[in-house]
Parts: structure tokens; C-alpha cells; sequence
């Protein structure tokens, strides 16, 4: 292999034996050649080169043989015909958990499955304090993990290969377990990885997580190779593929059900009573206010957290003032599943009449209205407060950004307020889509004939 090249896979191909009979197993061994059996080549001809610190998505259809491959590549399969070289520690995020032993404690998991990925018991020890504040499953790392339920478990599991350091990272989608922070921590540690250096194979049904994480990708089919470079190419090819393959018949497809709407409110009630609580210590403040709760409603003030493509949400929240402010900015941060900051907006930005001098004692509550032209997905959100001067704020037509940022005083964060999701819109009760990406930018579009 060259120095710079970590994996290199040439005609590689793997086949299995399919034994109408569990005696045909018996058989084979005792008369070869004689048992009733078929073939199944799960892959065929493999080529393929991975270079240090590149991100290769693999893609495909269910059986196209993308988990065969990431086997073989991590050491779990041999291939049937070919040659694998591997150069580097591997980290697989295949089964997770798969080395862990019901009956030991998380805290014993940790050192036991670290000695199997090839830590020695010094390294695990260094790395013990931030494998648990990943995993973040408090005094449970204590417990049997027999005890845990299911997202505790992955969230354990992830945590251990992710902090292996590892100069190969073999995902299969992994980045889709636990919920919407977790998944946030797991592309940011994703980030991390692939900045240290470490080659990522990344395979998902995802095509945005492949466009947005892979430079380059494999597209397999009935475990062959249909295409190998730009990722955006290699979805758009997938998608070729996978219409090609599907059924084209119009199916309708019923509504999808919804949590029950509850707590119908108004917003001048909602003070003291539907409010969720912050913990104080989720909350980074200089104590000249606190985030006392918040409210989340859909446009006729109704609390929820499940939404459709173009509806308007509503975000109250409000704030104990402990020390005087001159003018009070507030405002909020919406993130993507994988932390992407999809928009974010404040007082500053949006407000003509504001409130002034507020003294201690003062409860400030802030209603932002927010339409959702969003793609469909799970969303966090972040609430925010800062104050300005009052000379600041009136000539602040004429203040850039910078300026502005550099003097305005923050007061209180709350980075993981609250989450919610946003699904198809619903017209003429049809699900459609209204457009693709992240947001849903103004423009038009015209056709004539010229």
C-alpha cells in the first residue's frame, strides 16, 4: 500500500452456503461436494482505496452487501477470494454493545470491552472520565447493564468506541441511536475524529448524512460495485438506482398519528403554569438573571412539540431578573439533529419597542413566533439572554454586528432547553414535501418558452 493509504481492498468478493437442511450442514463436512447446497455471493470484485483522514460513504439497498463489506474490512469475515490490507486501529461501530457482559456493571463493561478493542488497563484509565461524560447515564454506569434500557445501553456502547482513538472509524448507522443531544454529541465527536486524521467509512440510509460527512462513496448493488466517487454523485446515482428497483404503482399512504394536542393555554395564562422547569445547573449565567421556564405552543397556543413543514410555533420564556438591566436582548437558537444551527434570531434582530431598565425583582417573559420551514426532523433549541446600553440600542441602525457582539453583555444560556420535530406537511390531506434541505428559502420560479 502507499504511506498515505490506510485500506486497500482488491477483487475482493465473499460468498455464503445456503443449506436447505440443517443435516446438509453435517453432510457437507463428512461427504464435500456430496450435501444439497446453493451459493450466495454477497460480494463480488471489490476494489477499493482509502487514504488517511478520508470520509467514504458506502450506500446501497438492504442485501446490496454494505455490512458484509464493513465485516471484512474490520476483520470480523474473511473473504472468499481477494486481498484486504488494513493499516491502522479500528474502530467498529457495527453491533454496539456487542462485547459487553450483561451481568457486569458499566463501569466494569468500559474495562472490559476496552481491553478487547486493544487498550492496554493505563490507556482505559485515561480515557475513563470522558467516556462516562459521553455515555452521561449518571450513577447507572454503576448497575449491571442487563439493567439498562435499550438507549442507555447504546449510548454506553458508543461512548467506548468513540473515545478509542481510533485511526479507522467504521460506522453502520450508528449516528441514528439515542436522542436528539445525544446524536448531536455523536456528530460532533464524528468532527472530531475526522480533524485528528482518522479514516471514516460511513454507511447510512441516509443520503444527506452521506452528502454532508463523505467526500467520496461506493454505491453497491446485489454486492457489486455501481459507482465509486463524489458522494453527491453516488447518491444521485443511488436514487436512480432505488426508483429503478421500486414499485411505481401509486400507493396512498394514511396520515401519520400525532401526539394528542393538550393544554390548551393562552399565552397571558401560561405564567406559573404549564412553564417546564430549567435545572440551575443546566444553565450558564453571571447570576444577573435566571431562565425560570418555558413554553412551547403551536399557533393557537395548544403546548406541543410535533409540528408539520410551514407551521408556526410559538417559544415563551421567561426570566427572574436578580440584578438591573439596561435593555434586555433575548432570543433563540434552533439546531439540527446533528448541531447544525438552521436559524437563530433575537431582539435585536427583530424588535422595535423593547423593555428598559428592568430592576431586580422583575420577571421578563419573551414570546418569539418562529414560521417552521424546516425539513422534516428532530430539532433542539437554545434560549438565550444578553443586555446592551441604552446609548447602544438607539443608534443601533447604525452599529454592525461585530460591534454589537463585542459589546453586549451575556447573562444566562441555556444550551439544551428543549426539542421538537417537524414532519411533511399536510395539504388537502396529502403529506408533501415543499421543499428540500434545510430551509425554505423565498424565490419563485418561471417557465416560458423563449
Amino acid at each position: 500500500m502507499a504511506d498515505n493509504t490506510v485500506i486497500s481492498l482488491v477483487n475482493v468478493s465473499k460468498v455464503f452456503k445456503r443449506y436447505q437442511r440443517p443435516a446438509d450442514r453435517l453432510k457437507e463436512i463428512l461427504f464435500p461436494g456430496k450435501s444439497n447446497t446453493s451459493e450466495f455471493w454477497a460480494l463480488r470484485d471489490i476494489n477499493l482505496e482509502i487514504s488517511k483522514g478520508e470520509t467514504v460513504g458506502i450506500i446501497g439497498r438492504n442485501g446490496a452487501g454494505k455490512s458484509t463489506l464493513l465485516q471484512i474490512i474490520a476483520g470480523t469475515l474473511q473473504p472468499t477470494v481477494g486481498n484486504v490490507d488494513v493499516n491502522g486501529r479500528v474502530a467498529a461501530l457495527l453491533e454496539l454493545g456487542s462485547g459487553f457482559n450483561p451481568e457486569f456493571t458499566g463501569h466494569q463493561n468500559i474495562f472490559f470491552n476496552g481491553r478487547l478493542l486493544g487498550l492496554t488497563q493505563t490507556e482505559i484509565e485515561d480515557r475513563y472520565d470522558q467516556i462516562a461524560e459521553f455515555a452521561d447515564i449518571g450513577d447507572f454506569i454503576h448497575q449491571p447493564v442487563k439493567t439498562y434500557s435499550s438507549g442507555m445501553f447504546v449510548r454506553l456502547a458508543f461512548a467506548v468506541q468513540a473515545n478509542i482513538d481510533a485511526s479507522i472509524v467504521i460506522i453502520d448507522e450508528a449516528l441514528a441511536v439515542g436522542d436528539v443531544f445525544f446524536r448531536q454529541k455523536c456528530y460532533i465527536r464524528l468532527e472530531q475524529l475526522r480533524a485528528s486524521g482518522a479514516s471514516i467509512l460511513l454507511v447510512s440510509h441516509s443520503m444527506p448524512d452521506i452528502e454532508q460527512h463523505c467526500k467520496r462513496a461506493i454505491l453497491l448493488d446485489h454486492g457489486m460495485t455501481k459507482f465509486v466517487g463524489n458522494a453527491g454523485d453516488a447518491t444521485k446515482h443511488y436514487y436512480l438506482l432505488h426508483q429503478m428497483g421500486s414499485n411505481t404503482k401509486s400507493v396512498e399512504t394514511p396520515e401519520q398519528s400525532f401526539p394528542q394536542r393538550v393544554g390548551v393555554t393562552q399565552p397571558q395564562q401560561i405564567s406559573n403554569i404549564a412553564l417546564t422547569t430549567i435545572p440551575t445547573k443546566a444553565q450558564v449565567t453571571n447570576h444577573q438573571a435566571i431562565c425560570v421556564g418555558f413554553a412551547l405552543w403551536n399557533k393557537d397556543a395548544q403546548l406541543c412539540n410535533v409540528f408539520r413543514q410551514g407551521d408556526r410555533a410559538i417559544f415563551y420564556y421567561e426570566f427572574d431578573i436578580k440584578e438591573s438591566i439596561e435593555i434586555p436582548i433575548c432570543g433563540i437558537v434552533i439546531k439540527s439533529d446533528r448541531g447544525v444551527i438552521v436559524h437563530g434570531k433575537n431582539t435585536w434582530q427583530t424588535c422595535d419597542n423593547v423593555l428598559r431598565n428592568l430592576d431586580a425583582g422583575h420577571r421578563l417573559a419573551c414570546k418569539q413566533e418562529i414560521v417552521l420551514d424546516l425539513q422534516p426532523g428532530e430539532y433542539s433549541f437554545e434560549i438565550g439572554l444578553a443586555s446592551i446600553s441604552q446609548e447602544l440600542w438607539d443608534k443601533r441602525n447604525k452599529v454592525s454586528h461585530q460591534e454589537m457582539s463585542a459589546k453586549r453583555l451575556r447573562i444566562c444560556h441555556i444550551a439544551n432547553a428543549g426539542c421538537f420535530s417537524v414532519g411533511l406537511k399536510i395539504h388537502h390531506e396529502v403529506e408533501i414535501l415543499t421543499h428540500y434541505g434545510l430551509a425554505n428559502l423565498p424565490g419563485k420560479i418561471t417557465m416560458y418558452n423563449p
